[in-house]
């Protein structure tokens, strides 16, 4: 049986549910759920106030609905179980999580994964900036797991990134900007200095529109990479789209940025 979620609270500030994961609600009755105290701007409410409540988390799958916009931190440090999201989500979504799956059947606010490290997020609309990005301050993003976005993402996808597996429709600027290591694969339009910074790692660019990388940037070789199709084969199995045409097409390939070690690649669409 599931725990449901029906989010209620009509209110402008942000309300954090962070703590309300899966493992964390498996062993408690509805009533003792309904007491767990949430922060509501400067205040704290009980979250009886905020949800309807019902059903059970004794399997730790929990799915919570409504207009969650406005509620942040959902999943975050989450461990194990299944939380699906009928609706958009707010900030830090999964931030910090380290195993367990979260669906959101909506767009998703910045922050979407900040510095995960395990478990996997599907976002079957939008998300914001700072997707599996490092927290201000931090030396790494994300150190593993996986993030799925459907549609378009914000800037900073996977700043500082060391570990881990990121797939977006679509990209803001600066997409792996400080990237340490892992792999992002952007699926449409991506803005400007794509990479910039990065030591390792793997960008994939597949827009219809070829962005320009910084200068320094060197072109590699043009080729058919075989981690292409591993790649592929898993995003396939996860049911993420991949268009049929990118299976084949023939990749440049770049290695930079040279202003740090150098050692990232880039693979962009041949420009035949």
């Amino acid at each position: 049986m599931t725990l449901i979620l029906e989010y209620l609270a009509q209110t402008t500030v942000p309300v954090e549910v962070e703590g309300l994961i899966p493992s964390a609600l498996c062993d408690k009755g509805l009533s003792e759920i309904a007491s767990i105290p949430i922060a509501v701007g400067n205040r704290r409410l009980p979250a009886g106030e905020l949800f309807r409540i019902s059903g059970s988390a004794a399997d730790e799958r929990v799915e919570m609905r409504g207009d969650l916009s406005g509620v942040h931190f959902i999943g975050a440090k989450m461990d194990r179980g299944e939380i699906r999201v009928l609706g958009p989500a707010g900030r830090h979504l999964g931030s910090e999580m380290s195993g367990g799956e979260i669906t959101v059947e909506g767009d998703a606010g910045d922050w979407l994964g900040g510095e995960m490290r395990g478990g996997m997020i599907r976002v079957r609309g939008r998300a914001g900036d700072f997707a599996g990005a490092a927290y201000c301050g931090s030396p790494r993003g994300m150190t593993g797991g996986t993030i799925l976005v459907h549609g378009p993402a914000g800037g900073e996808i996977g700043r500082g990134m060391r570990r881990g597996l990121i797939a977006v429709g679509g990209s803001g600027d600066a997409v792996g900007i400080n990237m340490l290591a892992g792999t992002i694969l952007v699926f449409g339009p991506s803005g400007m200095r794509p990479g910039a910074n990065m030591r390792r790692g793997t960008l994939g660019l597949f827009g219809d529109a070829r962005p320009v990388l910084l200068p320094t940037f060197r072109y590699a070789c043009r080729w058919n990479p075989g981690i292409r199709s591993m790649l592929f084969r898993e995003l396939a199995r996860l049911d993420f789209p991949v268009p049929p045409a990118l299976w084949d097409v023939p990749l440049d390939m770049f290695h930079g940025d040279f202003v740090a070690l150098g050692r990232g690649e880039v693979f962009l669409i041949a420009d035949l």
